[in-house]
């Protein structure tokens, strides 16, 4: 029975995450980020946990995969391209100038949920 909650679980916090970040990406205005802020962050959450939980359950299965090479030189490609957005976005910093207003008033704005 629990495996049925994880799966309804990672399914809705996939909808939830592929559709608020969908709506990001195509309505490029940071008023409306921070809008959809509150939605993706906490199913965010939710989409972790039960992905752990489905990892849990299918781990063996996950496991015999990677045993092909085939997946495992995609996997390792899609680590290693992770792993390069991750540095790209990490040195693109914003100006000070620019990044403590927005921070100011995206947390006025959570404020006001």
């Amino acid at each position: 029975m629990f495996r049925k909650f994880i799966a309804v679980a990672l399914l809705v916090s996939f909808l939830a995450m592929s559709t608020s970040g969908m709506m990001m990406f195509v309505i490029e205005k940071p008023s409306f980020t921070i809008q959809m802020h509150p939605v993706h962050k906490l199913f965010g959450l939710i989409m972790i946990l039960a992905v752990i939980g489905h990892l849990s359950f299918n781990i063996k299965s996950l496991v015999s995969y990677l045993k092909s090479s085939s997946v495992a030189i995609f996997g390792g490609a899609m680590v290693c391209l992770l792993v390069l957005l991750y540095g790209v976005a990490i040195n693109n910093k914003l100006p000070t100038e620019i990044a403590t207003p927005m921070d100011k008033l995206a947390a006025e704005a959570e404020s006001h949920e």
